[in-house]
């Protein structure tokens, strides 16, 4: 009797036992490990993420910059690929077997039981023939994706373009993005991605034995869709972008153009710039790496990434902060015997224009004058020392952007140069005065200004005393929202009465006979400016205008630089009048024609130094190769100019 009760209790524990081994198997199974589920979901059942289409980005007049194209990924789930013909699928999408296994063993090593990406951005023609014989190739399916287009090939640097996220983007997104996914790297893609991604959308798609897809699971009341991103309407002119772009080709350097009521920028270009298409599809890795490497630094974002001395584009920011201090007025007069000395210093004056004013000074571009302006600032008695004044005169010089970030809508901008009193005390003990940084008097020394804030100068100048700030998208979305930052007015708190007087001067540097910038005319437009020859201590002088038309309710102000390219009439002059007349009128006149296709086809490019060791030159690329030109003045203006064709 004992016996039979000790088995009963023997028996019952057995089953408890199995029972609670069945029972840990289970919870391992569904709970602890995803391992089988997984496996049994996608044997019938793949979450098959849909990707929105990018927003579209327009310029001002909606005509678009950046489209969207169909592209297809090639999915894999490691766990599910069983013998089949590799080299079959291999031939379709275009790849080796090498790279068969290379992309096989990248996918497991993620995961053996979740999709990952094995080959991407196939074309619709690929796609055609692999969805015929997708069923062969078990573990295999297609995930529907669009990529960047840009119809015209132009703007790539207010642009930007698009790569696969890393995984700090993955970390910083909040669960968003996944690898493969892509985002914005540089240009409006990278500022505006949240806006411009959109919404992945989710299809719970059903596959039978053969990996044939049947259909979304219940009919798609479980599937999500996807939200498109917002269309972007951009402040750029199309055909104003494209002809800077012509007109900058085989050229270093930059233009920037600004509608001043607004703060719209209406041209934006860098150069050398680049194909923004060279940056999407299967090839984008291999033209990364060429652009990077191509002489001149074609990714470079000058606009707002390149430093230069504004030079004599300065002097009517300078001549406006001393009629607002009072230590000028139009009228004040200084002599010029060509040059201005200070101590064992000396400046040397294009000209020797003897007794000179305001007006005569900013159209023939007198340094001397400069200097007697900047000295009166500097030496003003209200200040206890010459550091005190300097300080207060660089915070003032700071109002109209020079030295600070103007905010504008791109990542990546840089500040420029302008150093504080304090710079100066530590690199010159107390042992400095104005005569120490004369220089600055004239746009030049330890001053560095990005071609946008010059540009963002004459659009205050344009406005007498203003700015908004400069951004490069117009309107968002559907309901076309402005942001309330891009209608703020900026005040530099110089008075209205003091611009006029400057603007005079900046009007007979263009239309008056002895003007400097005289190549900048526009027949029946009355265009205001000031040329600039930079110094460059590693080549040959920049040639720089800036400057704005109409003079009355003007609508639009203008920066233009070419490295290398010597005196500002040259070059920057002509190439600021056509981008203005253009826009104003909407065409260029025929007689102007023949002028333009010249500039266009102008080289102007550094030479590079001579290397000790003589370098292998790879010329299986044109596009790399450097075309250096000697440019041949000749004595015909008030500033040297090329040979180009003439006109009746």
């Amino acid at each position: 009797m004992d016996n039979l009760f000790g088995r009963k209790y023997v028996i019952q524990g057995l089953f408890i036992a199995i029972g609670l081994i069945l029972l840990g198997t289970l919870f391992y199974i569904q709970i602890a490990s995803d391992k089988y589920f997984l496996s049994a979901e996608f044997n019938v059942l793949r979450k098959i993420y849909t990707f929105p289409a990018r927003g579209v980005i327009f310029d001002r007049n909606e005509k678009p910059l950046a489209q969207n194209e169909a592209v297809y990924d090639l999915m894999v789930i490691p766990n599910q690929v069983k013998e089949m013909d590799t080299l079959a699928l291999c031939n379709i999408i275009g790849i080796d077997t090498v790279a068969f296994r290379k992309n096989l063993k990248k996918v497991s090593n993620q995961s053996r039981y979740q999709p990952g990406i094995f080959e991407r951005q196939l074309s619709v023609e690929t796609y055609a023939t692999l969805s015929e014989q997708l069923s062969r190739f078990p573990g295999f399916f297609v995930q529907s994706r669009t990529i960047r287009h840009y119809p015209d090939s132009v703007a790539a640097h207010f642009l930007g373009y698009i790569k696969e996220v890393s995984s700090t983007d993955i970390q910083n997104s909040e669960g968003y993005y996944r690898s493969g996914d892509y985002i914005g790297k540089s240009g409006v893609e990278k500022s505006y991605e949240t806006l411009l991604r959109g919404e992945r959308g989710v299809v719970n798609m059903l596959y039978d034995a053969r990996n044939v897809p049947k259909g979304s699971y219940a009919e798609g009341r479980f599937d999500t869709a996807a939200v498109s991103g917002d269309r972007l309407i951009s402040s750029l002119d199309l055909k104003l972008q494209k002809l800077g772009e012509e007109l900058m080709h085989n050229k270093v350097g930059s233009i920037v153009a600004i509608e001043p009521a607004s703060g719209e920028i209406l041209a934006f270009v860098s150069s050398p710039s680049y194909d923004p298409n060279l940056m999407v599809g299967r090839q984008s890795g291999n033209n990364y790496m060429k652009i990077l490497v191509a002489p001149n630094r074609p990714f470079t974002i000058r606009p707002i990434q390149g430093y230069y001395s504004p030079g004599s584009s300065f002097k009517p920011l300078d001549a406006l902060i001393g009629l607002q201090e009072g230590v000028i007025d139009p009228n004040t007069t200084f002599n010029c015997p060509g040059y201005f000395r200070v101590g064992n210093h000396t400046v040397k004056c294009e000209h020797v224009d003897g007794n000179i004013a305001l007006r005569r000074g900013l159209a023939r571009s007198c340094n001397t004058y400069a200097c007697y302006v900047f000295q009166k600032l500097i030496t003003q008695r209200k200040y206890a020392n010459q550091k005190l004044a300097y300080d207060d005169w660089q915070k003032k010089v700071r109002k109209f952007g020079l030295g600070e970030k103007s905010g504008i809508d791109l990542p990546s901008e840089r500040a420029g140069r302008l150093y504080d009193a304090a710079y100066y005390s530590k690199k010159y003990s107390k042992y400095w005065n104005f005569g120490t940084v004369i220089s600055l008097a004239i746009g030049q020394g330890e001053m560095d200004a990005t071609p946008l804030q010059m540009a963002n100068i004459m659009a205050i100048i344009a406005n007498r005393g203003y700015y908004i700030k400069p951004h490069l998208v117009k309107a968002i979305g559907k309901d076309k929202v402005i942001k309330k930052e891009y209608v703020k007015k900026n005040y530099v708190d110089v008075d209205a009465v003091h611009f006029d007087p400057v603007i005079d001067g900046m009007q007979d540097a263009v239309n008056a006979p002895w003007g400097t910038a005289i190549q900048s005319r526009i027949e029946g437009i009355l265009m205001c400016g000031k040329t600039g020859t930079v110094q460059n201590p590693r080549g040959k002088n920049h040639s720089v205008f800036i400057g704005f038309a109409p003079r009355d309710n003007p609508k639009i102000a203008i920066a233009v630089i070419v490295e290398n390219a010597g005196y500002g009439s040259t070059y920057a002059a002509p190439i600021a009048s056509y981008i203005a007349e253009q826009y104003l009128k909407g065409s260029l006149p025929k007689n102007k024609l023949a002028q333009v296709e010249w500039m266009k086809k102008q080289v102007i490019l550094p030479v590079p130094p001579k290397p000790k060791v003589k370098p292998k030159v790879d010329t299986t690329d044109s596009t790399l190769k450097i075309i250096p030109q000697v440019i041949k003045p000749d004595n015909k203006s008030t500033e040297k100019t090329v040979n180009k064709p003439t006109t009746k």
